[in-house]
């Protein structure tokens, strides 16, 4: 079984939606407890960093996850859900996050004639190879909506990357533990094989 955390922060019912034209099964979950059984897990998100991971500390729900990669089982993060895994975020203060993957949430730099949030088509370079992109071309097109990206403290996690005035890491995958900031569900054919491969995980 699929199930999304579901905090109060993120489109949670387009990726379920998703999940289900391709023929998988993904359950809403709002309580901690209902995460415990989980084969796959998703960390949506939408929002303001702060308001999320106050609302996954307030819901107990931090610790599902961490239970979750710790077992080796394979989880998704997408967009806010990629960079709460991290140590630290910068968005309006200084918070801390999940602290699954090491690094940071930065902000783009302003730049003359620079749009923030960085929204719309952006293409993708692959840094490294993981099965939750296979049948996907090294150039495709996603769709992205933030004002900030991460920076890991390790390279070696980084899947992809794309441009919006400086390079930025747009996916990484540690081990069972994959991350987009790209909207999947949002990314019509491309979107719709990352979500397939990694159901098929």
């Amino acid at each position: 079984m699929i199930k999304i955390v579901d905090y109060g922060m993120g489109n949670l019912r387009s990726v379920q939606k998703a999940f289900e034209k391709l023929g998988f099964v993904a359950e809403i979950c709002n309580r901690a407890t209902d995460l415990a059984d989980a084969d796959k897990m998703v960390l949506p998100g939408v929002g303001a960093f702060r308001d999320a991971i106050h609302d996954l500390q307030r819901q107990d729900m931090a610790r599902p996850i961490h239970d979750h990669i710790e077992a080796g089982k394979p989880f998704l993060g997408i967009c806010l859900g990629l960079q709460l895994l991290f140590d630290v975020s910068y968005e309006d203060g200084q918070w801390d996050g999940l602290g699954i993957v090491r690094g940071k949430v930065i902000r783009f730099e302003d730049q003359p004639d620079l749009k923030i949030p960085h929204m719309g088509w952006n293409s993708l370079s692959f840094a490294s190879d993981a099965p939750l992109m296979n049948g996907i071309p090294h150039d495709a097109y996603v769709y992205f909506v933030h004002s900030y990206y991460v920076a890991p403290a390790d390279d070696s996690v980084v899947l992809a990357r794309s441009n919006h005035g400086q390079d930025f890491v747009a996916a990484i995958a540690q081990d069972n533990l994959f991350a987009t900031q790209f909207h999947p569900e949002k990314s019509q054919r491309v979107g719709m094989k990352l979500l397939s491969n990694f159901a098929a995980l």
